[in-house]
């Protein structure tokens, strides 16, 4: 009765547009309020003991830096060394876009940044060049999901926090599925613009000094996430450490060498960044607190047991757990999905011998899809804001985009290497 009271309440909330914190923390104290040894201190505390922690204040911190970047010239400096290095390649304009997405991917840490970032450059210069705007806001949404898949990542942070596992494997284990899915992004644009009836504008010629001097242009912006992953993976400093050398690093590149952030804007970006930060901080505090429930009332172990009834294929489980995920990701947002569902999920896949760093991935990636999945699909709506085009439109062009991302994730789930490969290999993870 308590289970049907706590997720039966917190569904309908959501159903009637309540915020997700608010639907988690009244799910919880409705649920508390039926148990009767347990008093409302116990929500208290859990709110609390949820976002008292070390490693979220990276969270903070790479919010601040993807900000400071978006708006103070690297992102346009990482769009131009892209459109040299890849702007020939086949799928043209489309590799260049997907390629800055990885780039800026590598050192924003959020989805929406790169969206932003990104789009604003290149959804006019996609147009331009041949594409179709809805196709060009559709394929910057899907590439925007890198932002959570390349380490560093925020994402990240927070399954390694409900999880109990390593930032830095889990940062690691992150690299190859976020170059996986970028390639699948690549080969489906390169097939579109083969089978296109219009043809695209003609290339500009880009000579080897152009290339050259693009990447010296760049060479700063290029070296970030060499000194905030190179600092993580050489042991000197630890990923929340690690947030706070991005911020700066950015703040000094931004405004006293490419001087395109003024000062008097950063009061007001660390307020952007301090409210956008703490709803999110909400969501986690309420969902540890309903997460204590869950666990009180041993749901995952009975889920487990459950599973293990109905089947012992690790792929079977697998598979529903990442339809499940897919599902999920549409309409819950990635943050409060992760803390609800770990704890949840997790004991059951770690039962039948799935790795929890590769899980984590796995989670990720298949939750990013979300990101670019209607109804909810908050890089849709970034989208579609940045691309001037009409939400509709952009959602009627983003299935066969949602489709490649999907065959990207059963490679990534079903190929354990892809995502342990690295971690073993530099960490010793798992021996």
């Amino acid at each position: 009765m308590t289970s049907a009271i706590l997720f039966g309440s917190f569904f309908v909330l959501l159903i009637i547009g309540v915020p997700i914190g608010i639907a988690l923390g009244s799910a919880s104290l409705l649920a508390i309020a039926y148990i009767p040894f347990l008093k409302f201190d116990f929500y208290a505390l859990g709110l609390i003991s949820g976002i008292d922690s070390f490693t979220l204040i990276a969270v903070v911190l790479f919010t601040m830096a993807g900000n400071i970047m978006s708006q103070g010239g690297i992102s346009r400096r990482l769009v131009a060394v892209a459109d040299q290095l890849f702007g020939r390649a086949p799928g043209d304009l489309g590799t260049v876009t997907i390629m800055a997405c990885l780039f800026f991917a590598a050192i924003s840490g959020t989805g929406s940044a790169t969206v932003a970032a990104i789009g604003l450059a290149m959804i006019p210069a996609l147009v331009e060049r041949g594409y179709d705007r809805a196709y060009s806001a559709a394929m910057v949404a899907s590439a925007g999901g890198l932002g959570v898949m390349i380490p560093p990542s925020v994402v990240m942070i927070v399954y390694a926090v409900a999880a109990g596992v390593s930032v830095t494997a889990l940062f690691m284990a992150g690299i190859l599925p976020g170059f996986v899915i970028a390639l699948t992004l690549i080969v489906y644009n390169v097939i579109q613009r083969r089978r296109a009836d219009v043809p695209a504008a003609p290339l500009p010629a880009h000579h080897w000094r152009e290339k050259l001097r693009a990447v010296n242009q760049a060479k700063l912006a290029l070296l970030m996430p060499v000194v905030v992953l190179g600092g993580i993976y050489g042991g000197i400093v630890t990923p929340t450490e690690s947030s706070a050398v991005a911020v700066v690093y950015a703040l000094i590149v931004s405004v006293f060498v490419y001087r395109e952030l003024p000062l008097r804007r950063i009061p007001a970006m660390m307020l952007e960044s301090a409210l956008l930060v703490s709803a999110v901080l909400v969501i986690i505090g309420a969902s540890v607190a309903f997460g204590r429930i869950i666990a009180l009332e041993r749901i995952p172990l009975e889920l487990s047991q459950f599973v293990l009834e109905m089947t012992q294929s690790k792929s079977l489980v697998l598979l529903a757990a990442i339809a499940l995920l897919l599902v999920v990701g549409t309409f819950l947002e990635t943050l409060a999905a992760i803390v609800i569902l770990t704890p949840v999920l997790l004991p059951v896949l770690t039962s039948l011998g799935v790795d929890p760093v590769h899980f984590g991935i796995v989670m990720i990636v298949a939750l990013a899809i979300g990101f670019v999945t209607p109804p909810l699909g908050a890089n849709l709506f970034m989208a579609a804001q940045v691309g001037q085009i009409s939400f509709d439109r952009i959602a009627r062009r983003i299935l066969p985009w949602v489709l490649t991302m999907i065959v990207a994730l059963l490679i990534i789930a079903f190929v354990p290497w892809i995502s342990l490969g690295l971690p073993r290999l530099f960490l010793g993870y798992g021996q």
